[in-house]
């Protein structure tokens, strides 16, 4: 009867071990509860934090949900990015991928700072981006996840990380592409975190060489919808305005859905590596088409990239610290 009531517990551990152990790095385990018993608010903190900031401003939604994604890509996800520059620290925040377009590390400031109130030096700036990601989007009408949680800080940052890794809006399809397998993210996570593209703004710099064909003509990009463009140029001039704001999705720009999608189906992709999606390769294209015809597939896949996004090369254990400031080394 022992022997039976072992193999059962045996076979029961088994069945969960998926569960428990897919967040696993370096010898630790990323999970949910990791602050059950040291912070047990701390997620309640997080969340009322984020719908403060997004209750004054749609926008933060999108901006919070971008640091995350900016930060995993340089260095795995370890808050190397809300680092200032200091003795032997030159910030992520002045790439060109952040200068001038990264924001919300107020809202972030405000977070830790309630955080080190309820439970000094426990929970990581890493795990404030994640959650912060999570409840931004959840805020603005997406899918809900549970995130694994237990990083730590990074004690450095790299400006040439940032500049070189993360997809910027004029690379190639097969450039993004790239840089996402570097990341050990595949085509599914490509299409599916672009989704985030469906809040937000982007700066005209950003996107200007699409309207103004570098050719001489002055024609738009022909994958973009002639009378979008006409639109766009009236805020967007060939010189000038270039820190001018545009929704990246036009039709619903503060509400999480699948009309990125279909705007991209339309030609109405605003940046180039929105539009590349749906016209530079049949695979990526297929699943452009299925998030647009089915937003719980979108909201499905979107929830299960972002899990696997915030699992890259997390500092976990012993390595890294835990900052009193997001800003700085304790």
């Amino acid at each position: 009867m022992a022997w039976s009531m072992s193999f059962f517990i045996f076979i029961a551990l088994l069945a969960f071990a998926p569960i428990c152990f897919s967040f696993k790095s370096n010898n630790d385990y990323l999970y949910p509860q990791y602050y059950y018993r040291s912070c047990p608010k701390a997620q309640e903190i997080v969340k009322s934090v984020v719908a403060k900031a997004v209750a004054k401003e749609a926008r933060m939604a999108a901006s919070l949900l971008r640091l995350h994604f900016h930060d995993c890509f340089v260095k795995g996800c370890d808050a190397s990015l809300l680092l200032d520059s200091s003795r032997g620290i030159v910030t992520e925040k002045g790439s060109n991928a952040n200068r001038n377009s990264a924001r919300g590390f107020e809202v972030l400031d405000e977070i830790k700072s309630a955080l080190e109130k309820e439970c000094p030096q426990t929970v990581s700036c890493a795990d404030i981006l994640a959650l912060a990601a999570r409840d931004s989007t959840v805020l603005a009408g997406g899918p809900n996840w549970e995130v694994p949680l237990g990083r730590r800080d990074s004690r450095s940052a790299s400006l040439s990380g940032s500049n070189n890794n993360i997809p910027a809006p004029n690379n190639t399809f097969d450039t993004i592409l790239s840089k996402f397998k570097r990341q050990g993210l595949d085509l599914v996570d490509l299409v599916a975190l672009s989704g985030s593209h469906t809040i937000g703004n982007s700066r005209c710099t950003s996107f200007r060489q699409r309207l103004y064909n570098q050719s001489g003509n002055n024609q738009p990009d022909s994958t973009l919808d002639q009378s979008y463009a006409a639109q766009l140029r009236n805020r967007c001039p060939k010189s000038g305005g270039d820190q001018n704001l545009f929704f990246l999705d036009f039709v619903s720009p503060t509400k999480f859905d699948n009309s990125y999608f279909k705007n991209l189906l339309a030609s109405k992709g605003l940046l180039n590596s929105d539009q590349v999606l749906a016209t530079k390769s049949q695979a990526s294209l297929a699943l452009v088409k299925q998030y647009a015809e089915n937003n719980a597939l979108f909201f499905e896949h979107f929830a299960k990239s972002m899990v696997k996004m915030g699992n890259i090369s997390p500092l976990t254990g012993s390595r890294g610290e835990i900052r009193k400031n997001c800003r700085k080394m304790n």
